[in-house]
């Protein structure tokens, strides 16, 4: 059920202690909030010269109060803050808010401080918020413990930033969103993110959740809990550059991620990753508005021809596809449409608009009838008759109120035909455009957001529902990590290699060539980097190539030892690379793509959290640029993906459970018409 969060969200009573009349000072703005609705529960005040606080009578301290306290917020300077802390615990108090700074962020010794107060919530059974955090509130139960009100609505905020939240709320009221809960993250010395997220899923009023966040602390544990939480999750976080991930270690002593490894997560937990406030704010309003589909077969529906070829670019930049209608199709439009309006996808009106506004919601009526689109995107200028500064009279010409007829008919279809319905307007605020907005369908500024909001109300192709593969069971820690000691632990596991045997000297070596025949691969051993250093010979015919190879590699190299292997049949075969690495946060995280010597050059690939179940490991490998050689190109034959997806379970299971090895390659994965070969694998230890 996660922790109880009761007191936190809906305490009997409330007390903040740095309680101030100096509107400079936190403590001020938060007293004000809390105050607001005084009827719902006890708000008491707290400052330590007593007096008056806001035209309240302020207690000198908690214990002056005489009472229990559920919830204490605390906003007092840092050398006082640990204090402040114990007299709430003495008071009774369940949960602590703490506003003040000055701990994990200044470095370790504000972390071992912040460790040290957490310690003492927890002994206490209490929970704790921040410390170095900007407040709460829950707009369900009257509670406003922030600096800001925040607009009521469904959608539930958690924020490692202040400012974002503000910025995120101005943008979301032109879309009439509004927020149900609000919660400052801080430093997470207690009461974490994935907290959050598991009580935001059980809170019924909540309908989505957005979260910009800076550290996930456990982010597996964060993946686990959104991917379980049975409605959306959005996420903004920052790290992806240098500079980023340095503010946020200064921010709040953050540790940020690879934006790769972030993306793996948020793909497989099925979290909408976004990168900016207004992307947060598209994807918020699209999710907003009802249906959603399974398919990506867009219709971009214009009223003039620039705006329908950018509107189609950006919508197959954001992953979805516009196909060209077919005959049955193009000719139901042109019952509706002129003989110049384009029909093919994009469908353009090409002036009829001025002519009959009505066409707007005729031609919506079709696309959305149409089984060959599954979702429509409407641009232009629609909403420009009805809007004031246009110049054509306004809401009281003949077009203004023939638009307005339109978009109540738009409205009607879109019921009558539940599939995503996005517009990009010209004039977003006009009459016409509110009718639609105030329906339900999402009305954006600017093409891209229209186009990003139709890929968010698009579900992700995957296999099965999104989630979070549970780390198998520790196996017996791994105590030979040379390259047979690797290819052992593997092949244990169903992995399949060539044969081979690890010899150092000649006679070793001749011996090898007698238990299987050739051609032969020679490599050198413990040798980094071994094919750029001369370290592999291939296709060595017979018992003499071998020795000669063995002879010169050895007088160049001088490694202590040397593997013998059975030449691969390379034909029609694909090189992929399969690796795990593990994330200081995310734990393994596996990274599979095209392989073999060119494997840095190219950066083919995509990462999941490991394990990564076969059917995973499919999505991942069509997801890849150079898919098609996969499927077979140029009269070659098409691969055995089935086999290879299988194989990478497997690699990413054993490492999944060996915590001791932080690296795990086997590079290159050869994969045929049939089977698959682990040609060379490698790992290294914590």
């Amino acid at each position: 059920m996660g922790r109880d969060l009761t007191a936190l969200f809906d305490p009997k009573s409330v007390a903040v202690v740095g309680a101030s009349n100096d509107p400079a000072k936190y403590g001020h703005a938060v007293a004000s909030q809390a105050l607001r609705d005084p009827g719902r529960r006890p708000v008491h005040l707290v400052n330590r010269r007593g007096g008056t606080v806001l035209g309240r009578a302020a207690a000198t301290s908690l214990a002056e109060i005489g009472d229990p306290v559920d919830l204490v917020v605390i906003s007092v300077p840092g050398p006082g803050f640990e204090a402040a802390v114990d007299d709430a615990l003495a008071c009774g108090a369940r949960a602590i808010v703490g506003i003040t700074a000055g701990f994990a962020e200044t470095g370790p010794a504000g972390l071992a401080r912040q460790r040290a107060i957490a310690d003492r919530v927890r002994a206490a059974g209490a929970v704790l918020v921040g410390p170095n955090c900007l407040g709460i509130a829950d707009n369900t139960t009257q509670l406003y413990l922030a600096s800001d009100s925040f607009a009521h609505g469904d959608i539930a905020l958690l924020s490692q930033s202040g400012n974002l939240a503000l910025e995120l709320q101005l943008r979301c009221a032109p879309h009439g969103l509004g927020f149900s809960r609000f919660v400052s993250l801080g430093n997470q010395a207690d009461v974490t993110l994935v907290d959050l997220v598991e009580d935001c899923a059980r809170h019924e009023p909540t309908r989505a959740i957005a979260v910009y966040a800076e550290d996930f602390g456990d982010g597996r544990a964060f993946a686990r809990a959104a991917a379980a939480a049975g409605k959306p999750v959005v996420l903004l976080t920052a790290g992806r550059g240098t500079a980023s991930a340095r503010s946020a270690q200064s921010h709040t002593g953050a540790l940020t991620t690879s934006s790769d490894v972030v993306a793996a997560a948020c793909r497989d937990a099925g979290v909408e990753l976004v990168s900016t406030p207004r992307e947060m704010t598209v994807v918020l309003a699209a999710l907003n508005s009802g249906p959603r589909t399974n398919g990506r077969r867009t219709a971009v529906f214009t009223d003039g021809g620039g705006h329908g070829a950018i509107a189609a670019d950006a919508t197959e930049d954001a992953g979805l596809e516009v196909p060209e209608l077919r005959e049955a199709a193009q000719e139901k439009l042109r019952t509706v449409l002129w003989e110049q309006s384009a029909v093919g996808n994009p469908v353009d009106l090409a002036g009829m608009g001025e002519q009959n506004p009505g066409s707007y919601a005729d031609t919506v009526g079709e696309l959305l009838a149409t089984d060959e689109v599954d979702a429509v995107l409407m641009t232009g200028y629609f909403g420009g008759y009805a809007a004031s500064e246009n110049g054509l009279g306004g809401g009281g010409s003949a077009l203004a109120e023939g638009e307005l007829r339109a978009a109540r008919a738009i409205v009607t279809h879109r019921r009558a035909t539940p599939k995503p319905l996005v517009v990009h307007s010209m004039y977003p605020r006009s009459t016409s455009c509110q009718v639609l907005a105030d329906a339900g369908i999402p009305v954006f500024s600017c093409t891209e957001d229209a186009a990003r909001a139709l890929a968010a109300m698009t579900l992700r192709e995957a296999a099965g529902p999104p989630g979070v593969a549970p780390l198998p069971p520790a196996a017996a820690p791994l105590a030979d990590a040379g390259y047979h000691g690797v290819r052992k632990l593997l092949s244990a596991a169903g992995v399949p290699f060539p044969s081979a045997r690890e010899i150092t000297d000649e006679a070793g070596l001749l011996a090898a060539a007698e238990e299987f025949d050739g051609p032969y691969v020679l490599k050198a051993l413990h040798v980094l980097h071994k094919s750029d250093a001369g370290g592999v010979a291939l296709r060595l015919a017979d018992r003499d190539a071998l020795l000669a190879a063995y002879r010169d590699m050895h007088a160049r190299l001088g490694a202590p030892s040397y593997s013998v292997e059975a030449m691969a049949d390379l034909t029609d075969g694909i090189e992929l690379i399969v690796g795990v690495n593990r994330d200081p946060q995310f734990g393994p995280v596996a990274m599979v793509g095209l392989g073999g010597v060119l494997t840095e050059a190219l950066h083919d690939v995509a990462f999941s959290l490991a394990p990564v179940p076969a059917g995973r490991a499919g999505t991942l490998l069509s997801s890849l640029r150079t898919a098609a050689l996969l499927r077979g190109v140029r009269g070659r034959p098409a691969v055995d993906v089935a086999a290879a997806a299988a194989v990478i379970e497997r690699i990413t299971a054993v490492a999944a459970a060996h915590p001791e090895i932080a690296e795990l390659e086997v590079n290159p994965l050869l994969v045929r018409p049939e089977g698959v070969l682990a040609l060379d694998a490698r790992a290294v230890l914590a």
